[in-house]
């Protein structure tokens, strides 16, 4: 099974969209990351696939193992959730959207909730000659015992992973 799994990652992965990825900042108390991708969809199929995060975001990174429990309340103060089977948990509060172009979420998703660390999720769609261009941009202030410039090698691995998924 373990075989199966990483054998189909590798093959989803020379699929995918290469993607641009930076740890622009990082430092004990605050990290600045960048992702950018290009499709070839449409900015309009390629926002239809955003507002739906169960179809691209890797299960792996969710509560419950399960990207179709995700949903994503598309209005200000509207919530990026999980929900299963004796659980629920608030990935991100959206407060900024212009559809098409534009989705901003104070969104500390994993163990940076649990931190207390602010961070500021902005995606941003560009219409393109062969497409769409996808941008991730993602700022994250906390303490200086947060250790954030430990953590963002992480969380830049798995903004990366999802830009893929989302523009493949």
């Amino acid at each position: 099974m373990k075989k199966t799994l990483i054998l189909s990652t590798l093959m989803a992965s020379s699929l995918s969209t290469a993607a641009a990825a930076e740890i622009v900042e990082a430092k004990s108390d605050r990290y600045v990351l960048k992702q950018e991708a290009t499709s070839s969809m449409s900015a309009e199929d390629l926002w239809a696939r955003l507002i739906k995060p169960e179809t691209w975001w890797h299960p792996d990174h969710t509560y419950s193992g399960r990207s179709e429990n995700l949903s994503l309340d598309l209005q200000a103060g509207g919530l990026w959730r999980e929900d299963w089977d004796g659980g629920s948990v608030s990935h991100g509060t959206v407060i900024y959207v212009k559809p098409g172009s534009t989705l901003r979420m104070n969104a500390p998703f994993g163990p940076l909730q649990e931190m207390a660390v602010n961070v500021v999720w902005t995606i941003t769609l560009t219409s393109t000659e062969d497409g769409t261009k996808v941008t991730f941009d993602e700022i994250a202030n906390g303490t200086e015992g947060a250790a954030l410039d430990k953590l963002a090698p992480a969380v830049d691995f798995v903004k990366t992973e999802a830009i893929k998924r989302l523009t493949q």
